[in-house]
C-alpha cells in the first residue's frame, strides 16, 4: 500500500531518551514587520531583538538554517494585553498571516533533544540506506483549506556532510508507513541553536 501524501511539517514525537513528548514549549514573538506566513509545524530561527517585554523575536527557518525549534501552537490574545473586555477573538486562527497588522505570539518546541516526524517530498523513493544519513528540508506553506505546515524532508539532499541540518533516525514505526515515496521519517535537528555556539543577533 502506498504511503499517504499528507505533509504536516515537523510533528513532535518523543525525546531522544525515548520519553514521550510532553507538550513543553516556550513563547516567542513574530514581529509585525515579518513578511512570512507561519503554520503549526514550521521550523523557526531567532532573529534580532524582542518585544517591549523581552520576548525574543523569531522568523521562519529555511531548509539549510540552524533552527531554534518548531511552532506547536498560537496564542490567540496578545501575550501582554490580558484584558479581553469588549474584544472579539477569532478562535479559528490557526496560522500567522504573511501580512500582519500586529505582532503574533507562538509556542515553540525548542528542546534540542526532541525527535520529530517529517514526511519526505516523494521525489525519490528512499530505502534503508537513508537511515543515519543527514538531510535538509523544504519549506512549504499549506494550500487552502489546510492549516498545518506542508514542509517536507528533501530527498535530493540526503548525504553524510555535517552541515546538513537534519539527521534521519529511521522510519516512523506506524502501520502503513513503508519505504517509498512520502514516507514518514524520524528526524532530529543536526543544526540546533542550543547545541552549538552561535553568533548573537
Amino acid at each position: 500500500m502506498a504511503n499517504i501524501n499528507q505533509p504536516k511539517g515537523f510533528v513532535p514525537s518523543r525525546y531522544q531518551n525515548a520519553q514521550v513528548y510532553n507538550g513543553a514549549s516556550n513563547v516567542y514573538c513574530i514581529p509585525a514587520a515579518d513578511v512570512n506566513q507561519f503554520n503549526v509545524g514550521d521550523p523557526v530561527k531567532t532573529t534580532a531583538g524582542g518585544d517591549a517585554n523581552g520576548i525574543p523575536y523569531i522568523t521562519k527557518a529555511l531548509g539549510t538554517d540552524m533552527v531554534r525549534g518548531v511552532i506547536v501552537g498560537l496564542l490567540v490574545p496578545g501575550l501582554n494585553n490580558p484584558s479581553l473586555v469588549g474584544t472579539n477573538l477569532d478562535l479559528t486562527l490557526q496560522n500567522v498571516p504573511a501580512t500582519k497588522l500586529k505582532a503574533y505570539y507562538v509556542m515553540v518546541a525548542d528542546d534540542p533533544d526532541i525527535l520529530f516526524e517529517l514526511q519526505d517530498d516523494g521525489l525519490t523513493a528512499l530505502t534503508n540506506t537513508a537511515c543515519n544519513k543527514n538531510a535538509s528540508f523544504t519549506v512549504v506553506n499549506p494550500t487552502s483549506p489546510g492549516q498545518n505546515s506542508a514542509s517536507v524532508l528533501s530527498t535530493a539532499s540526503i548525504g553524510t556532510v555535517s552541515t546538513l541540518n537534519l539527521k534521519l533516525l529511521g522510519l516512523v514505526q506506524k502501520p502503513n508507513n513503508t519505504f517509498g515515496a512520502n514516507a514518514l521519517w524520524v528526524v532530529k535537528f543536526n543544526l540546533h541553536e542550543f547545541n552549538s555556539p552561535t553568533v548573537g543577533f
